[in-house]
């Protein structure tokens, strides 16, 4: 059993006490950087709800080897993770009466912003990536949560990934 915060901690929310979700926010709020949910539920709370409590990936236990690997990798790389098969479930409690919700109305701009936040960038660092400032960076975030309904920087990058806008 580790002491301490390690780089990466794979969870099964699927605990016989019931608290997967408490225990995540318990390892986040011990400094635990990355965590990853296995889970054998799609159900569309347990995904919000693992989310919310901190972890970057969910992923089902069914999924293949291959899907496991993306997923634990890109949070290694400092980005967000959700399976192929529950972006939708996430996606799906995110619309706002009177717009689509379509990534397709993203500008370019966006579309690269959205991008460096999917790989796991700042604020500070996708504005030095871009030439921006972190407040030019946060500006396109609030115009993109509201064209997709969401404040939430995960559910933003399963909506687009669901889309294709972004990989």
């Amino acid at each position: 059993m580790a002491t301490g915060p390690c780089d990466l901690a794979i969870l099964d929310l699927g605990l016989p006490d019931g608290t997967g979700i408490e225990l995540v926010t318990e390892l986040r709020s011990q400094g635990w950087p990355r965590i990853v949910v296995l889970a054998s539920s799609d159900d569309p709370y347990a995904v919000r709800a693992a989310f919310q409590a901190g972890a970057q990936a969910y992923l089902l236990k069914s999924a293949s080897p291959m899907v496991v690997t993306d997923g634990v990798r890109r949070v290694l790389d400092g980005g967000v993770y959700a399976d192929p098969s529950v972006a939708p479930v996430l996606a799906a409690g995110t619309r706002v009466p009177g717009t689509d919700n379509t990534p397709r109305e993203l500008s370019g701009r966006e579309v690269e912003v959205l991008q460096l936040v999917a790989d796991g960038r700042s604020n500070k660092e996708i504005g030095e990536a871009l030439n921006l400032s972190a407040l030019t960076v946060k500006s396109h975030l609030s115009r993109i949560g509201r064209k997709l309904g969401t404040g939430d920087r995960a559910q933003m990058v399963a909506l687009a990934m669901r889309a294709g806008v972004i990989r």
